[in-house]
C-alpha cells in the first residue's frame, strides 16, 4: 500500500525526532537547522571530491582546478558578508531560502557545462563548496539563529551537535562521491555523465533545504532593537578574530579537502572510490570530536580548547608528505582528523558569545567572511605547488600557518571570557 502522509504530519514526525538531539530548554525551530546542515553537508561531501574530479575529466590542469577553488571560496565570501551585513533588516528565513535557490543554480548549471569559463561563473556563485567545512551564506546566518535558540549554558552543546550532524553527513557525502565510479563499471554509464548527475543531485537538496527553511517561524528571528546597525560595541573585538580567523583559513586553504584529494591523486595514484573512503572515515573521526570539544571547553575554557586541540593536529599535517608509504599518510591524516575540528564548534560558540544578540548575524559574518577571503588565495598557489611535483608543500605550508595562528589567538584572547566563564 502506498503511503499517503501528508507532508505536514511527516514535517511534525521530523521535528520530534529532532528534538531529542537538542540540548534541553532549545527551541525546537533548531531541529529544522539541523536538517537543513545534514542535506547541505551530504552535498558538500561529494561535491568537495567531485568537483576537481570532474574538472580534471574536463581536461583542466592542477592550476586551473585551483583557480575555480578560489573562485568558490571568494565567491562564499562575498555572499556571506553581504547576507550577514543585511540579516539586521531582514528575516533571516528569506536569506536563507534565497541562498537555497543559488544552490539550485549551481548545481544545475555545473552539470550544463564543460567549459572552462562559464564554471568560473558559476564558481564566483559562492554556493559550491571545495571543503568539509561550511563556509558559504548559510553559516553566518544558522550560527545567530541557533545562538538565539538556546539558553548560554547549553550554547556550545548545541554548537557541538550541529557540527556533528554536518561532520557525519560530510562523511557520507564523501563516500557518495564513488558512486560515479561504480555506475560506470556496473553499469556502463559514461563516468562524465555519472558525475554530472551528481550535480543535479546538488541542485535537488537545493530545494530540499528551501522547503524546509520556509517552516521557520519568527521565534527563532533575533529579536529587533530600535535603531539596528551591523556591529556596535562589540566592533573591536570582531575584528580582532576575523584577523586571526583569516590566518587560520588562508593556511587552511592550502589543505582543503580538493587539494588533498588532488595531491593522493598525483602522490599515490589513488582512485576516487578509495580516495573518497578515507575521507569517510577522517569526516567520522572530525565528526565524533566535536562533542569531545564540548566537554573539554567546558572544564577548560573555550580559548584553551580551541588552541590545545588545533596545535597538535598542524603538527600532524605538516608531517603528512614526508612519510614514505600511503598507510603512514593516512594514519597522519586521521590523526590530523580527529584534533582539528575541535575548534570548530568552539569556535563557532565564542564569536556568538562576546557579542551583544543584535549583532550575531554581523560578527558571525565578519569572521566567517574574511576566512573565505583569506582561504581563497591560496588554492590556487596549492594548486600551483602541485604541477611543480608531488611532495606535498601545500600541507607543509598550511600547517605552518596555522600554527601560528594558534599560538596569536592564545596570546590575544585567553584573558576574554565568555558569560558562562566569569
Amino acid at each position: 500500500m502506498i503511503n499517503d502522509e501528508p507532508p505536514a504530519r511527516i514535517y511534525t514526525r521530523m521535528t520530534r525526532l529532532a528534538s531529542w538531539f537538542l540540548p534541553p530548554g532549545t527551541l525546537p525551530d533548531a531541529g529544522i537547522l539541523f536538517y537543513t546542515r545534514a542535506l547541505r553537508g551530504f552535498g558538500d561531501g561529494f561535491i568537495s571530491l567531485l568537483l576537481p574530479y570532474y574538472l580534471t575529466l574536463l581536461g583542466f590542469d592542477a592550476l586551473r582546478v585551483g583557480i575555480i577553488i578560489t573562485a568558490t571560496l571568494l565567491g562564499a565570501g562575498t555572499m556571506s558578508l553581504v547576507a550577514g551585513f543585511i540579516a539586521h533588516r531582514y528575516r533571516s528565513r528569506s536569506l536563507l531560502i534565497a541562498g537555497s535557490a543559488l544552490l539550485v543554480v549551481a548545481g544545475t548549471g555545473t552539470a550544463a557545462t564543460n567549459e572552462f569559463w562559464p564554471l568560473l561563473i558559476i564558481a564566483a556563485l559562492g554556493i559550491l563548496n571545495p571543503s568539509t567545512s561550511d563556509v558559504t551564506i548559510f553559516a553566518p546566518l544558522e550560527q545567530s539563529l541557533l545562538a538565539h535558540a538556546v539558553r548560554p549554558e547549553s550554547r556550545t552543546m548545541l554548537f557541538a551537535r550541529y557540527s556533528l550532524v554536518g561532520s557525519l553527513v560530510v562523511a557520507l557525502g564523501a563516500q557518495a562521491a564513488g558512486i560515479p565510479a561504480l555506475l560506470a563499471a556496473w553499469a556502463g554509464l559514461d563516468i562524465k555523465l555519472a558525475v554530472q548527475a551528481m550535480f543535479l543531485l546538488y541542485a535537488v537538496i537545493g530545494i530540499g533545504n528551501a522547503l524546509l527553511y520556509a517552516r521557520l517561524t519568527p521565534a527563532i528571528e533575533t529579536p529587533r532593537v530600535e535603531k539596528p546597525v551591523p556591529l556596535g560595541k562589540s566592533k573591536p573585538t570582531v575584528y580582532r578574530l576575523a584577523a586571526l580567523f583569516s590566518l587560520d583559513a588562508f593556511g587552511g586553504g592550502f589543505v582543503v579537502q580538493s587539494l588533498i584529494a588532488l595531491w593522493l591523486f598525483q602522490r599515490f595514484d589513488l582512485s576516487i572510490a578509495t580516495t573518497a573512503t578515507i575521507f569517510f572515515w577522517t569526516n567520522i573521526l572530525a565528526a565524533f570530536s566535536y562533542l569531545a570539544a564540548a566537554w573539554i571547553a567546558a572544564r577548560i575554557g573555550l580559548v584553551n580548547t580551541m588552541v590545545y586541540t588545533h596545535l597538535p593536529a598542524n603538527l600532524f599535517l605538516v608531517l603528512v608528505p614526508f612519510m614514505p608509504t600511503l598507510p603512514l599518510a593516512i594514519l597522519l591524516l586521521c590523526l590530523r582528523a580527529a584534533l582539528s575540528s575541535m575548534d570548530v564548534p568552539v569556535r563557532s560558540s565564542y564569536v556568538m558569545a562576546v557579542v551583544a544578540p543584535e549583532e550575531r548575524p554581523a560578527a558571525a559574518s565578519a569572521t566567517i567572511v574574511p576566512r573565505s577571503f583569506a582561504a581563497a588565495i591560496s588554492p590556487a598557489i596549492g594548486g600551483y605547488l602541485l604541477t611543480l611535483g608531488s611532495f606535498g608543500w601545500p600541507l607543509v605550508i598550511g600547517g605552518a600557518l596555522k600554527i601560528a595562528y594558534d599560538l596569536a589567538l592564545l596570546g590575544m584572547f585567553r584573558k576574554v571570557k565568555p558569560p558562562e566563564e566569569r
